[in-house]
């Protein structure tokens, strides 16, 4: 048994050994070590687009690229491929691929983000990830960075613009527009029709069904690269990879295996092959060492790179961008929210359309002025109703939908907006249940009464003649009643208050008057005493108390007065001696 134990642990220890030498053994790269690239420095030409624009043939006209409508074939299979072998008995793929605007992307190297971080990844890796049914690689990169090189739209993300540099392009537009040729960078970023997918590539191959190897050449700069001048590149034979499109709109994959001077195809011969075939555009992508081929997820292209450890086997290498076909997506996947992928296609929900549900079925002006469209359809203002939103809403009604009843009394009516009520005349309130106070009358009881005596005027038209409700006559004889009791009231207080003012008593207002009447007595006494003196005065002449001067004795006095007046200085007048004033008694005694 000790023997077993031992034994035991042993064998797991060899097995183990095993397992690990031969993952070690499987685990091959490649070397890398069959590099093609058209520059030696940097990648793509100097020059400007419109150089580009100036040198090409005048046929061609002011247009640098072609585009061509897509095909919208719905049916199944999305694309064919179809295995071929060239006159130098070498293999390649030709696989024509059915509606591209949903069916064809452009990958990041190991999915989105990849270029980003400057990561490389094999063409396999990256069509797994991505459920490609076919794939195969694109764009151009640095051996050196492992950065991507040129343009690069993927599913409608730009993921980097080159600056406008002058190399051919194959784009796919929103609208599923094929576009092949040189593009500035304003034709990139254009938005009005944005490209979806993108990936830059080197010379253009065809142009309208022909050969245009020669004018690229112009175009894409005759400069140096690792494997010889730009021209060695169009001429060397090697593994090739290429995009174009036939007349009816399918898109073109091209792939042939090969080894850079021993076998494959130069560009001239891939050019004539895919006009044979019957493309109409096309583009080259990188190719040489980087050229591979994956079909449902696996291998099926013979790469030229030689492997590590091992050098007896090739191995593909890890590139960057990847062409690849899909079952049908929707663009965008989800139909903009407002519908459901159905192979392909978006089925759109209820009140949208357009390929990608991105469009009301009710469009401006359907719902006029006063509305606004939706899903659902028109949704109108507040206050407004119909399909159309044409209609205000019925009497009595206001609102959203004009759903809300309003709350008017005596008459007012509600506007149809807010449901605020406008009271008639003689009516007031935020629902208009109040009568116009006594005094006022009119639209909104703002005017006064204009009745004598300061009467109460009908609340209506203000009429002086008015004949009020029995209600308010009887509330204004209770006021009155009340009003005039208070008054008597009033009254009593008053005049209580001034009785209680008084200063003198009864008997001091007796004993006052008594007085006054007396003296009022004695003074009627005095005068009639003296009433009755003149009387009997006049019956006694030689009684009389008045003095009596004859006007002889006054004019002898006079004489006498002047002669004493001329000796004294003095006159007449100024004599008041009592010796000269005569009387009775002294006439009767002389």
């Amino acid at each position: 048994m000790a023997a077993v134990s031992v034994k035991c642990p042993f064998v797991w220890l060899l097995l183990w050994l095993c397992v690990r030498l031969s993952e070690t053994k499987n685990t091959r790269v490649s070397v890398g070590d069959d590099i093609l690239q058209p520059y030696a420095h940097g990648h793509g030409p100097s020059h400007s687009h419109r150089h580009v624009r100036d040198c090409q043939p005048v046929v061609d006209g002011n247009s640098t690229y072609e585009s061509h409508p897509p095909s919208h074939h719905t049916g199944q299979p999305v694309a064919e491929s179809m295995v071929f072998v060239s006159d130098k008995m070498v293999y390649g793929h030709i696989t024509a691929v059915q509606d591209p605007l949903r069916t064809v992307s452009v990958l990041e190297p190991g999915g989105p983000g990849g270029c980003g971080m400057k990561q490389r990844a094999s063409v396999e890796d990256t069509a797994e990830a991505a459920g490609c049914l076919y794939a195969q690689n694109a764009g151009f990169f640095s051996t050196s960075t492992g950065r991507c090189l040129g343009n690069v739209v993927s599913d409608g993300r730009l993921v980097q613009d080159s600056g406008g540099v002058q190399n051919a392009q194959f784009g796919i537009r929103k609208d599923g527009t094929l576009v092949f040729g040189y593009l500035s960078q304003e034709d990139v970023l254009d938005q009005s029709n944005p490209f979806v997918q993108l990936v830059s590539g080197v010379v253009w191959l065809l142009r309208k069904g022909e050969v245009y190897i020669n004018q690229s050449l112009k175009a894409e700069c005759d400069e140096t690269q690792e494997t010889g001048t730009f021209r060695t590149f169009v001429d060397v034979t090697s593994a090739r990879t290429a995009v174009g499109h036939d007349a009816e709109g399918k898109l073109i994959l091209f792939h042939i295996d090969g080894k850079t001077g021993e076998r494959g195809m130069s560009l001239w011969e891939v050019a004539e092959y895919l006009k044979s075939y019957g493309v109409i555009n096309a583009i080259n992508l990188d190719g040489g060492g980087s050229s591979t081929y994956v079909t449902g997820g696996s291998l099926a292209s013979y790469p030229s790179d030689l492997c590590v450890p091992d050098g007896r086997w090739r191995c593909a290498r890890p590139v960057s961008t990847v062409l690849c076909v899909h079952r049908r997506r929707c663009q965008p996947a989800n139909c903009n929210g407002h519908g459901d992928c159905v192979d392909g296609r978006c089925r759109c929900h209820r009140g949208w359309e357009g390929e990608e549900c991105d469009s009301l079925v009710c469009q401006p002006p359907a719902c006029g002025t006063h509305g606004v469209c939706t899903a659902d359809g028109c949704v109108c203002d507040a206050g407004w109703r119909g399909k159309n939103c044409s209609q205000e809403c019925l009497p009595g009604f206001y609102g959203d939908g004009c759903n809300q009843t309003c709350a008017c009394y005596n008459g007012g009516s509600c506007d149809p907006v807010n449901g605020r009520c406008t009271c008639p005349s003689g009516f007031h309130g935020d629902t208009c249940e109040q009568a116009c106070p006594l005094g006022s009358f009119g639209p909104s009881c703002a005017q006064e009464c204009r009745c004598d005596d300061q009467c109460p005027c009908d609340p209506q038209t203000g009429s002086c003649n008015a004949t009020l409700p029995g209600e308010t006559n009887y509330t204004l004889h209770r006021a009155g009643h009340c009003l005039a009791k208070q008054m008597f009231t009033s009254w009593r207080r008053d005049e209580e208050a001034h009785r209680e003012q008084n200063l003198l008593t009864e008997f001091s207002w007796l004993l006052i008057t008594s007085t006054l009447a007396s003296l009022l007595s004695a003074s009627l006494l005095l005068h009639f005493v003296r009433a009755c003196r003149g009387a009997a005065a006049a019956h006694f002449p030689e009684r009389r108390d008045y003095s009596y001067v004859p006007l002889a004795d006054i004019n002898g006095a006079g004489s006498r007065a002047q002669a004493r007046s001329g000796k004294s200085g003095f006159g007449a007048d100024d004599s008041d001696s009592q010796d000269e004033i005569w009387s009775p008694s002294q006439s009767g005694r002389s």
